[in-house]
């Protein structure tokens, strides 16, 4: 209900959310209809459902990256993985986003594999655990369809010799108090997590860096990462680096409530990309809804699709287009449409996506390693080049 009491970190999503309180407390801005049909015009094409449907809601200096993009001026994309078990398709979400993007401007596109970060924040994983989770996020991630000319890869551990001299400047602009501060660690957190927020900032400046002139960062994520970019945008000016521009998306639900999540705890909660059919099929049958207690009070009453974790799946990707997506919604509210004929159309959708999935998955297998920025043996740049767009 508006108004309990709810907490969104980086590391904790707790109680029910009020998107739009939220936002006031976080100090975001509206994605407003004005701005999501700009950057319609501009794109020359209908938005995607992540942005039309309004799963991403909020942004941090959009126009910065639309002003851009009008000039003919080069952007370029960031997001990122903390490799803690196999994917789901809610994490797909910000690379889905960021393909789009990269289809429509031509913008490079920069992956962060935090291995580094999940084995400081978890004590149960190994080194080896985060880093060969890492490699098979980054397949499920590059599956999604990036242009491999235009696309590098930040594997924390391993590409730490090309992270680190930018790493160290933005470390010293952040005192230990606005760490402590923004992400409310105790006392007993190790130092690796406390140094991670400049580590993550590095992709956000790395472009500049490398090329000495200012190149705008868009960075699509879920809501519960803003704190870690607070940080960073508060050291780009002082460092000479443009604030990155941020798009926020609302946490998309698990199958039984609550944020899914890949640690390994309740495991029904999300669906994996790497799911076999049967399971795919028992988790929707068993997933959680917004429909009433009998069949009979549902036809009468209709379903509250807006609570209901089966909807939240049709919203953010499997509607194929906005008429069956306003159709299902319909049919949902007003009853005509039950639970679970709702949850065999979506098994319908579900079940080729993740087949075909694991095939691109495969075929981009080949390529992924080299798209790893490290450092080329003898010198003390990466290997390589990064995709930077010529101003």
């Amino acid at each position: 209900m508006p108004g309990e009491k709810f907490s969104v970190t980086p590391y904790e999503v707790k109680g029910q959310i009020d998107y739009d309180r939220l936002r006031v407390l976080f100090g975001t801005q509206d994605l407003t209809d004005e701005l999501r049909q700009e950057l319609a015009r501009l794109a020359g094409a209908p938005l995607p459902p992540l942005l039309s449907r309004g799963v991403y809601y909020s942004h941090r200096d959009l126009s910065q990256i639309l002003s851009a993009i009008a000039g003919k001026k080069p952007f370029f994309l960031y997001s990122g993985r903390g490799p803690s078990g196999p994917m789901h398709t809610a994490h797909l979400a910000p690379f889905e986003l960021c393909r789009w993007f990269q289809e429509r401007f031509g913008a490079s596109m920069y992956v962060q594999i935090t291995d580094d970060e999940k084995f400081w924040l978890r004590p149960q994983y190994t080194r080896e655990a985060t880093q060969q989770w890492g490699l098979e996020n980054l397949l499920d991630i590059l599956a999604v369809g990036f242009d491999p000319k235009r696309t590098r890869v930040f594997f924390d551990t391993r590409s730490i010799a090309t992270m680190y001299s930018l790493a160290v400047d933005v470390a010293k602009r952040i005192p230990y108090s606005t760490v402590k501060a923004v992400f409310g660690f105790p006392t007993s957190t190790n130092i690796g997590l406390v140094f991670y927020t400049a580590l993550q900032s590095v992709p956000c400046f790395y472009p500049s860096w490398r090329t000495g002139q200012p190149i705008p960062c868009l960075i699509p994520c879920g809501i519960d990462q803003d704190p870690h970019f607070r940080v960073t945008r508060d050291v780009a000016e002082p460092l000479g680096y443009p604030k990155p521009s941020l798009i926020h998306s609302q946490i998309l639900p698990g199958l039984l409530g609550g944020k899914m999540s890949s640690s390994g705890q309740e495991k029904d909660n999300a669906l994996y990309l790497n799911d076999r059919p049967e399971e795919a099929t028992r988790k929707l049958r068993n997933a959680f809804t917004g429909g009433r207690a009998t069949v009979e009070e549902q036809r009468r009453l209709g379903a509250t699709p807006e609570i209901c974790s089966v909807w939240a799946l049709w919203r953010s990707k499997f509607a194929r287009d906005e008429e069956e997506f306003q159709q299902v919604t319909a049919d949902c509210r007003s009853g005509a449409m039950l639970c679970g004929e709702c949850k065999a159309k979506l098994t319908e959708r579900v079940l080729p996506f993740l087949s075909e999935h694991a095939a691109r998955r495969e075929a981009v297998r080949p390529i992924a390693e080299s798209l790893i920025l490290e450092a080329a043996p003898g010198s003390t740049g990466p290997s390589g080049g990064p995709p930077i767009p010529a101003p």
